[in-house]
């Protein structure tokens, strides 16, 4: 079986090595660029099945390759994970809104990282249980395609996006908490995961428009997707 591949984008000798080794050990085949423009060359030279990106690179900032892989058509679908000293809450709502797909706060354990990393991977891995087309409103999701319409337009969401708005669909009607939610895409380090949910539903509810109204906050518990009856 081919080893997936990661590109770490880290000016950062000794945190670079150190990530590299739990990548052989975790059973992937990591390469690294040290730069921003150099990083982004790689991403659309080796087309990586995830990028994990620092903010503060040499050339051009980790924010500006996140964007320019997340706004091109052959690029946007791979997922990138973000590893930055800058743990502010507006630096986490930024990168996520930028379409990363997690955020990990410099210090980090390996551990945790690596556990991020499979959960990415995995999601777009799994095969899909269930209906592959949900419908709701004008809003119909490609589950096995992992497209979202809004009658013929196509509203562009990162995969975490994604994989929330599906669990919360197949679940009309039910309250699911936010560990619930992330079950499939994050770890349990539940103080990053209770911070990055909303940041998520936030994002979801502004690409999704003023007039949508199916996702409603339980307060103290988490999110419900509102049941047909109450459309």
């Amino acid at each position: 079986m081919q080893k997936p591949k990661i590109l770490l984008i880290e000016d950062e000798e000794d945190i670079a090595a150190l990530i590299k080794l739990h990548a052989e050990i975790s059973g992937y085949k990591l390469s690294v660029e040290v730069d921003g423009l150099n990083g982004f060359r790689a991403v659309e030279r080796e087309k990586p099945d995830l990028v994990i990106l620092d903010i503060m690179l040499p050339g051009q900032s980790g924010l500006d390759v996140c964007r320019k892989i997340k706004t091109n058509p052959d690029l946007k679908n791979i997922p990138v994970i973000i590893l930055s000293a800058k743990s502010e809450e507006l630096d986490v709502v930024l990168g996520l809104e930028l379409g990363a797909d997690d955020y990990v706060s410099k210090p980090f354990s390996p551990k945790i990282l690596f556990s991020r990393v499979r959960a990415v991977l995995r999601r777009g891995k799994e095969p899909e249980k269930g209906p592959q087309h949900l419908v709701f409103g004008p809003f119909t999701m490609e589950v096995d395609r992992y497209l979202l319409r809004k009658k013929d337009k196509h509203i562009t969401l990162t995969l975490s996006e994604f994989g929330i708005l599906r669990r919360l669909v197949q679940s009309r009607g039910k309250v699911l908490t936010r560990n619930q939610l992330l079950d499939d895409i994050q770890s349990s380090d539940a103080f990053v995961v209770d911070r990055n949910i909303d940041v998520h539903i936030a994002s979801l509810r502004k690409k999704l428009g003023p007039s949508f109204h199916w996702i409603e906050t339980v307060r103290g518990v988490g999110y419900r997707f509102k049941d047909d009856d109450e459309e």
